[in-house]
């Protein structure tokens, strides 16, 4: 049986099908969950799309939070399986407390889009797990609001626990230390800003974001037999 991904979307998300093809292409099956469904459909992991949930009205992510869908996520995260928030998805996550710290605007009030380079800072995570401490991938970004922020207490506990999963190269919007991507205790959930689902083929300019959708996939499989042969 191939893996299943289910995708989030909520009203405003313009990556769920990014997500879908780029998780298929790789041999996994995908599914769209809408916000309002109180299951994710058996999924063995869960990815938050990107795009603008409800419009981003009030802060990118505060109305989602409140959706349906979001407590059958964080019962997914609760047992353990791979959860992980892309762009808009990660704002969902820190607003729903899956992640600590928050997304605010760019440094110098810029949107951002174009490639930055990704260097791998742990591996222990289910988008890293096939990588190498340091690699460099090359990973388009597309965002207003990735400016992560936290207290210097949070940011402590980050670096000490490995859980800053992603740092940027040349830093494009601002964000402390550099972090692209981070991971929670149980690093289980991640979060990020970058898009590997579009940089899953070579017409779209880098398949670098293959090998950290390829981690999920396997993360997803490894997870659900163990799931399997503990009942």
């Amino acid at each position: 049986m191939a893996t299943s991904v289910a995708v989030v979307q909520f009203p405003g998300t313009n990556c769920e099908m990014d997500v879908v093809e780029a998780v298929e292409s790789l041999g996994a099956s995908a599914h769209v969950v809408f916000h309002d469904s109180t299951t994710l459909g058996g999924a063995d992991a869960v990815v938050i799309a990107g795009g603008f949930a409800h419009g981003d009205y009030l802060r990118p992510g505060a109305i989602a939070r409140f959706s349906p869908v979001m407590s059958a996520v964080e019962d997914h995260a609760r047992r353990g399986g791979p959860v992980v928030g892309i762009c808009n998805g990660f704002q969902v996550l820190t607003e729903s407390h899956l992640l600590p710290g928050a997304l605010q605007k760019n440094a110098g009030l810029k949107f951002r889009c174009g490639f930055t380079q990704l260097r791998v800072e742990s591996t222990d995570s289910p988008l890293t797990s096939g990588c190498a401490p340091g690699d460099v991938l090359r990973i388009p970004i597309n965002h207003f609001e990735g400016n992560y922020t936290c207290s210097e207490e949070v940011l402590a506990e980050l670096r000490e626990q490995d859980r800053i999963v992603l740092r940027y190269v040349d830093n494009p919007n601002g964000s402390v230390d550099d972090i692209a991507g981070i991971c929670n205790e149980s690093r289980n959930v991640v979060g990020l800003m970058p898009h590997p689902e579009r940089a899953a083929h070579a017409l779209l300019g880098s398949t670098d974001g293959r090998v950290m959708l390829e981690s999920l996939i396997g993360t997803a499989a490894r997870s659900r037999t163990a799931a399997a042969a503990s009942s």
